[in-house]
């Protein structure tokens, strides 16, 4: 599915009950459409967007991550994040952005560095360990769209596997291109 090339402004809650707008009159919006909540793969890549939060928050990007896990799960997982996250268990927002899964978000070769990183810093206790069962399942593939204050989609990634999603540097990028 091609992605949306204008979106119409929608409104979310945050797992901390923030309305989010979408688009931001003000910034960019930079959605992040993760897997579950605990994800190994996604908690690494989140930790390099916290690491350059303020950097983020300089170029005038507003980071929003939704994930397909329930609302209270997510707190348990993202509550230290310094950006919004959503809880969409049901998946209205990823089918609306055409975001997939696929078994190759795990098969892929490309992903098992992440996976094992992240699942080495979870074994180790510095991310807290997903559940058992994902009631959204475990083969959800990421996808990126960073959003104008005009709902214009300035640009958008769809991975091909779970550890395939845009690094700070290139959001940066496509934001310096807007």
């Amino acid at each position: 599915m091609p992605p949306p090339t204008t979106i119409t402004t929608s409104e979310f809650h945050s797992i901390t009950g923030e309305l989010i707008a979408v688009p931001d009159p003000q910034r960019l919006v930079h959605l992040q459409f993760r897997r579950f909540a605990g994800c190994p793969i996604c908690n690494l890549h989140l930790q390099s967007f916290v690491a350059r939060h303020d950097e983020i928050e300089r170029a005038s990007i507003r980071e929003v991550v939704f994930f397909h896990s329930p609302a209270d799960e997510l707190a348990e997982h993202t509550a230290d994040l310094p950006f919004a996250t959503v809880a969409d268990p049901d998946k209205v927002v990823y089918r609306r952005f055409g975001v997939e899964t696929g078994a190759r978000a795990l098969l892929d070769p490309r992903s098992w560095p992440a996976i094992v990183r992240g699942g080495a810093l979870t074994t180790f206790g510095r991310f807290r360990a997903p559940a058992l069962r994902q009631p959204g399942g475990r083969l959800g593939l990421p996808a990126d769209f960073l959003i104008g204050p005009d709902g214009t989609v300035l640009a958008a990634k769809y991975g091909r596997h779970a550890d395939d999603q845009w690094s700070v540097d290139e959001v940066l990028a496509h934001a310096a291109r807007r």
